[in-house]
């Protein structure tokens, strides 16, 4: 195994643990916050960010090859999916929610009312 192979399975393996530490944060602002759109913040970010350097990772293991493309697009594609899930599941939720009022303070404009 070369230098540079040794280096790439390195940095590989700390993108690894990273993604893995980010996914246990994530887990403990779930459990933590007791409001669902404080939960689902935690969730949705610590998703995008914890399987993309967990991906990235494997993307420096597996070396420059046409799985490496493969696994970035599936990276690509999570940046932009998992966001948009997120939004429209909370945008659910604050349209939904009689008591939401509660828990936030909301700005209510005349022509969200008509």
């Amino acid at each position: 195994m070369t230098v540079i192979g040794m280096i790439f399975d390195l940095l590989g393996l700390i993108f690894l643990i990273l993604g893995i530490v980010i996914f246990s944060l994530e887990i403990l602002g779930i459990i933590k916050f007791r409001f669902l759109l404080n939960r689902m913040h935690a969730a949705g970010m610590g998703d995008t960010l914890g399987i993309s350097l967990c991906l990235l990772g494997l993307i420096f293991i597996s070396g420059l090859n046409f799985n490496s493309l493969k696994l970035f697009l599936v990276v690509v594609f999570l940046w932009f999916a998992s966001p948009t899930a997120s939004h429209l599941i909370s945008e659910l939720e604050a349209v939904t929610d009689e008591k939401l009022g509660d828990n936030v303070k909301l700005e209510i404009e005349e022509e969200d009312l008509n």
